[in-house]
């Protein structure tokens, strides 16, 4: 007696694998994590509430302050305290963006849709920088504002039509930008959740102190090169004689990033998932 299996039927044909279309797909996976909501809500608030902090802070003392720290003050060094903390957190989201498939074993699912790999890679590339620049630029502008209302009450403010007030401003959102997508490249070559945020965390944070051990005239030459260095001359109204210009500190910001991205994509074509 012979068997007749079940005719299934034909998926309906849905069109070839796009960058659109991975774009989209990025899309979702992002804002379905927890671990998105949480690290942009921390990354926004500590953008605004600590620059409000600071700025209250130094309100309340600037009375009592000497004339050497009124004179060393500056309103911007306060109104950016934020982003100097979130930048951890921005940089700790990048990391997981792409960890966070190698650790649950959904990267194997995400390749076996996308075999080419690489426009995955590219895809949660634009989909977080476009992320963290969208809801970083509004932040660093509402921090700047709160900031300096609140330090208008010593008449210690600085308007936002200043020269270079505009560009430290703004810099600060593409800064963290950048920082989010330099972690994305880093876990995207370690491939390991722990692993990507210490190697991402050692190179921006640990690496620059570790340059006062060296030779004052070597520290003083490698220092502006580093990342964290570097990014930050954008946001700095007034050029530190050892700083690079403010542009071109991002843009070496900028470098490293692309180049974490790319060492990472020729890795992703020639490792397993």
């Amino acid at each position: 007696m012979s068997v007749v299996a079940p005719t299934v039927p034909r998926l309906a044909h849905t069109g070839a694998v796009t960058q659109t279309r991975v774009i989209q797909s990025e899309w979702t996976k992002l804002w379905s994590l927890r671990s998105t909501r949480y690290s942009i809500g921390a990354a926004l608030l500590l953008i605004v509430g600590l620059a409000a902090l600071a700025c209250g802070v130094v309100t309340h003392q600037w009375p009592h302050m000497s004339l050497h720290d009124r004179q060393e003050f500056h309103p911007l060094d306060v109104n950016l305290a934020g982003v100097q903390v979130a930048q951890l957190a921005i940089g700790v989201l990048g990391v997981l963006v792409i960890t966070g498939e190698y650790s649950t074993g959904m990267i194997r699912a995400t390749m076996a849709a996308v075999p080419k790999r690489l426009p995955v890679l590219w895809a949660k590339a634009i989909v977080f920088g476009l992320v963290v620049l969208a809801l970083a630029t509004p932040a660093t502008l509402i921090a700047f504002v709160v900031g300096e209302a609140i330090l208008a009450h010593q008449h210690i403010e600085i308007a936002f039509s200043h020269p270079g007030v505009p560009r430290v401003v703004l810099g600060a959102a593409l800064y963290l930008t950048v920082i989010g997508l330099f972690g994305l490249g880093i876990g995207a070559i370690v491939r390991n959740t722990a692993g990507g945020i210490a190697a991402f965390a050692g190179i921006l944070f640990v690496l620059p102190p570790l340059m006062n051990v060296l030779p004052v005239s070597w520290n003083n030459a490698i220092s502006p090169y580093l990342p964290l260095n570097a990014g930050q001359a954008v946001m700095a109204l007034t050029r530190d004689p050892q700083q690079l210009a403010p542009w071109t500190g991002l843009g070496l910001l900028c470098a490293y990033a692309a180049a974490a991205l790319a060492l990472a994509s020729l890795l992703l074509v020639r490792r397993d998932t």
